[in-house]
């Protein structure tokens, strides 16, 4: 059979299985006979679409990427909808893999649609939320059932902050909002998710909106959301915050603010397990301050701890992480040298230059007061300190530039 034979004969396969509606699978199927290869097909956040594979083992090394895999990104326009795995017998000629690629990559397309429109939709509703746009509580209730969501018993917020440790794939945030989603549907069938895509934003935040009012409910979805992204996204590092349960849907705004603070700081603590709006402690009070007087806030920052976050970043010293090692350990000097792995006289130097650059001495206990508070004011705010944790993210959803009295 002639080369243009062959071309024929696989385009009115493949063609045939396109048009007859059967679905992706036997287009991959009709492809994989075409290109005499073995094809995985995956979405863009790696979940498997299709499988064309001669035999179980087979389909492992597709998925795995053993040897002779070749992968090949699935575009339609500028945007990659997913890869294609292949593993063929024989040498495939340029025009017809280009052809071939080109007609998996629409039917993905296809197949995705209604589900990126439900994406939209549902990245709409929580956007409207985190920025806080008026609505009353018959529009709010609407928009949700739109989405099948009920939102009359109530609802809780969940933040999901993922950062990769490595350079990653492109669509990475996708697939980090994927599977947050997953985890918390397995408890709550009806969860949304969205990435926040907030300015500013380092790594990839979710928001999570989980219908119902029952509290060990949200728990347990705040828990399988960090089970899910631990078990999917590996070389990742995780912070969880859930917020209270919003009875009114009205209040759901407030229930973002809430998720976003636990989040700063669960992801400014040691990790582990997600951290309840409850479990802020102090935290909490100061959340009302920024809801109300940001500006303030932001003065008691720049007047206690502003100084030593600039003076890292100058140095790439490490006042920050001494202090607030100093102040877990209850003002400790050993204590806080054994948990740094560093000498006595070091610690007592970097408390020294603390002193001199805040004015306030660590020795009294007003000076640690006001600066254990001005740690937890920027935390509110979402500033990060060098070498610290990234708190990009502001409890109400905007970092505060330095030295500015406003939110960007």
């Amino acid at each position: 059979m002639s080369d243009r034979a062959a071309f024929d004969g696989a385009f009115d396969r493949v063609t045939e299985a396109v048009e007859s509606g059967s679905g992706l699978p036997e287009v991959v199927r009709a492809a994989g006979k075409a290109l005499e290869a073995s094809l995985a097909v995956c979405d863009a956040w790696g979940a498997t679409l299709a499988v064309a594979a001669r035999s179980p083992a087979e389909e492992r090394a597709l998925l795995s990427q053993g040897e002779g895999v070749s992968s090949i990104p699935l575009r339609v326009a500028d945007v990659v909808v997913g890869t294609l795995h292949m593993r063929s017998k024989t040498e495939v000629s340029a025009s017809m893999r280009r052809l071939l690629v080109t007609m998996i990559a629409s039917e993905v397309e296809r197949v995705r649609a209604p589900e990126r429109l439900s994406e939209t939709a549902a990245a709409g509703f929580l956007g409207g939320l985190l920025r806080r746009e008026p609505a009353e509580r018959e529009e709010l209730i609407a928009s949700a059932r739109g989405l099948s969501l009920d939102l009359q018993d109530g609802a809780s917020i969940i933040v999901a902050r993922a950062h990769p440790q490595a350079p990653t794939d492109e669509g990475w945030r996708g697939r980090v909002r994927a599977v947050a989603e997953r985890g918390a549907r397995a408890v709550v069938s009806r969860s949304i998710a969205a990435l926040s895509e907030r300015d500013g934003t380092a790594g990839a935040e979710v928001l999570l909106l989980v219908p119902g009012a029952e509290e060990p409910a949200a728990a347990r979805a705040a828990e399988a959301v960090l089970r899910e992204m631990e078990a999917g996204l590996q070389g990742y590092t995780f912070a969880i915050g859930r917020s209270r349960i919003a009875e009114d849907p009205l209040d759901l705004s407030r229930a973002v603010s809430e998720a976003l603070l636990a989040a700063n700081v669960a992801q400014g603590g040691p990790g582990g397990q997600p951290l309840a709006f409850e479990q802020t402690g102090a935290y909490r009070l100061l959340l009302s301050a920024m809801s109300e007087n940001p500006a303030e806030l932001q003065r008691f920052y720049s007047e206690t701890v502003e100084p030593l976050v600039a003076y890292d970043e100058q140095y790439e010293t490490d006042l920050m992480r001494t202090l607030e090692t100093f102040l877990e350990a209850d003002g400790n000097v050993a204590g806080t040298a054994q948990r740094l792995f560093t000498h006595r006289h070091t610690i007592y130097y970097r408390l020294e230059r603390v002193r001199e650059l805040s004015g306030l001495d660590v020795s009294s206990s007003d000076g640690r007061e006001k600066l254990s508070l001005g740690l937890k004011s920027m935390r509110v705010l979402g500033i990060s300190s060098a070498g610290g944790p990234a708190l990009e993210a502001g409890a109400e959803g905007g970092r505060v530039p330095r030295g500015s009295g406003r939110r960007s």
